[in-house]
């Protein structure tokens, strides 16, 4: 494909519609007052103790009278957006910008404005072309904003050129992501997985200002002389990058420690033998509501990205009655940061261990094929190929009917929901019954009247085709699977 000259008109007019459309939208993709919650929802005190102290924006900080009562304020970070449009159409590039948007606002930033510009591939010394370097700098000096994120990830001495030149502080994509995980982690598991991922992120960043970072250890350095002076020493930078390994040593070593508890809790389910579905799909597509509407969990909703990391696992009947259990895991986004598709791994293994795969979609999503292909690609690193997949296609309700039944013809196992209102959800109960592990080892076996907790297990966990009580106990006729029938071989007839 032959990309146009971006210096073109036609270029920078395309460019300047994709951000016009960005900005003009900015605010409504996380505006926490679009927040509708049903009964199913649950209290939401976990909302309530998020927003409990809130930024405000409007209110300002400058005292004009010494007259009058100075109020001040908690004023929300104001950003500036950059990125590159290297490749596809310019929807596509629109998707990525909002997306980033709404990652800003999410943060807890107020969008002021945003550059893009087409090129091949980053600049290897600013990211951005260098006349695009100093268009930005104008803009941040023009809106007095405190940031600029860039749509992407900044290599070290991208980030330090870019900033050399608009002097102010530089983000990426993937330290904006890994901002917002530390903001709603709160389990002790989770913290600890997050400051792990920052950590990694942060080790080949480490930076000085001018010789803070090379001085060296020992008596009187300064001086030249003294004991412990001679010799080359360790500089300030290298001490900082030993401390750091020596957290992330510590932390891998308690996330290690946690990972037994979780895979006892685990083993103690497929002891019992009851199966699990594990819900996954892009972050804001509503996996917690699902949950919520089909167990009655409680589960943090809220119109945010990431609102929810800790995985959470709640008990579920099928129409016949048969146990399992939901798993929501932690949402996906684009370009998810390796550091924390790493760190999470032991969290995400809750999927590659469960008997069918939920894939939550927002079909009412720019892109809904696009955020199927992103989950995709997270899920391969943990081996799902052989679970069998229930794509999910929620948000029905509010979604191009066209975009809808294109969807539902492509996946194999499609089912259009809404948790909003309800639609299609007893529906999906029946695909999930159908898709979970069925009972296939006939017994017939006669179990005395004191062996009632046997008689409660082929209930829950097993298809009873015939049940009659008889003066010697229960006589029962039914399929089960290998390992409770292991448990009745001596009650056979």
């Amino acid at each position: 494909m032959q990309h146009p000259d971006p210096h073109t008109p036609v270029a920078e007019d395309a460019i300047d519609d994709v951000v016009s459309r960005v900005l003009s939208r900015a605010g409504t993709a996380v505006d926490p007052q679009t927040d509708e919650h049903s009964s199913h929802d649950g209290d939401q005190y976990d909302l309530e103790d998020r927003r409990a102290l809130r930024r405000v924006a409007g209110l300002s900080t400058e005292l004009e009278d010494v007259t009058e009562v100075e109020y001040r304020q908690l004023r929300l970070e104001r950003v500036v957006l950059a990125g590159l449009w290297t490749s596809g159409t310019a929807t596509d590039a629109e998707n990525s910008m909002r997306e980033l948007a709404a990652l800003a606002e999410t943060a807890g930033s107020e969008v002021l404005d945003g550059v893009m510009q087409r090129r091949q591939k980053p600049d290897p010394g600013t990211f951005l072309g260098a006349g695009k370097a100093d268009e930005l700098r104008a803009i941040v000096a023009a809106t007095e904003a405190d940031t600029v994120i860039c749509d992407g990830e900044l290599s070290p001495s991208q980030r330090r050129g870019l900033e050399d030149i608009i002097k102010v502080k530089v983000i990426d994509r993937v330290a904006l992501i890994l901002d917002i995980f530390a903001q709603h982690a709160k389990s002790r598991e989770g913290k600890a997985q997050v400051e792990l991922a920052q950590l990694e992120y942060l080790l080949p960043r480490l930076r000085g200002w001018g010789d803070s970072m090379s001085r060296q250890a020992g008596g009187r350095v300064a001086g030249g002389a003294g004991i412990g002076s001679r010799g080359p020493g360790e500089t300030k930078i290298e001490l900082d990058r030993r401390r750091i390994r020596t957290r992330m040593a510590k932390l891998r070593r308690e996330i290690s420690g946690m990972k037994p508890a979780r895979e006892t809790m685990r083993s103690s389910r497929h002891r019992n033998a009851i199966p699990s579905v594990a819900i996954v799909g892009y972050t804001n597509a509503g996996k917690s509501s699902l949950l919520n509407y089909l167990t009655g969990a409680g589960v943090l909703v809220e119109n945010a990205l990431f609102a929810t990391l800790d995985p959470t696992v709640r008990h579920a009947l099928t129409p016949e009655g048969r146990s399992y259990t939901f798993t929501d895991t932690v949402g996906f986004v684009r370009h998810l940061p390796h550091q924390l598709v790493e760190a999470f791994r032991s969290t995400l293994e809750e999927a590659a261990e469960a008997d069918v795969l939920l894939h939550v979609v927002d079909v009412s999503h720019p892109d809904p094929e696009g955020q199927l292909a992103a989950v995709r690609d997270v899920l391969a690193d943990v081996d799902t190929s052989e679970i069998p997949e229930i794509v999910a296609l929620n948000k029905a309700d509010i979604a191009d009917p066209f975009v809808v039944e294109r969807l539902r013809q492509r996946e194999k196992h499609a089912v259009v929901v809404s948790a909003r209102t309800g639609h299609g959800l007893e529906e999906l109960r029946e695909v999930i019954a159908g898709l979970l592990p069925q009972p296939n080892v006939d017994i017939d076996v006669l179990l005395p009247f004191s062996r009632g907790d046997l008689v409660s297990r082929i209930h829950d966990h097993g298809d009873i085709l015939e049940l009659s009580h008889v003066a010697e106990g229960t006589r029962v006729h039914a399929k089960v699977r290998s390992d409770l029938a292991g448990d009745l071989v001596d009650f056979a007839v």
